[in-house]
């Protein structure tokens, strides 16, 4: 009898976990990850190679325009759905950072900290 009401409550039981389990989905990643921190080192009059040093390679090279680079971020949470995209969008003059645009605030060179000034060895 008792083997009995045990797999009777077993069995019950059984159906309330199909309602709990949910199908995992992955965290998708694409594109480049730019931070708030990396817009805020470039500066006008950087050159490419520096730009590139900063923010890593563009993903997207467009030949029609060539004076411009596109990075593109965006991060789909598996479970929730939710989606944060990013875009920033350089522009160079004669391979010259010229200016920034995109979600990202772009500081202007009059609002950035200025570098402290090297101290002469003692």
């Amino acid at each position: 009898m008792r083997h009995r009401l045990a797999l009777i409550a077993l069995i019950a039981t059984l159906p309330l976990s199909a309602c709990i389990l949910k199908v995992h989905k992955l965290d998708i990643q694409q594109g480049n990850v730019v931070t708030q921190e990396m817009v805020d080192k470039l500066r006008p009059g950087m050159t490419r190679a520096q730009v590139r040093f900063v923010l890593g390679t563009p993903l997207v090279a467009d030949s029609f325009h060539q004076d411009r680079w596109d990075y593109f971020y965006s991060y789909k949470k598996g479970a929730e759905g939710a989606v944060e995209s990013r875009r920033v969008t350089l522009l160079f003059k004669d391979n010259i950072l010229h200016s920034v645009h995109g979600d990202v605030a772009v500081k202007s060179p009059e609002t950035a900290p200025a570098a402290a000034p090297d101290k002469p060895a003692s």
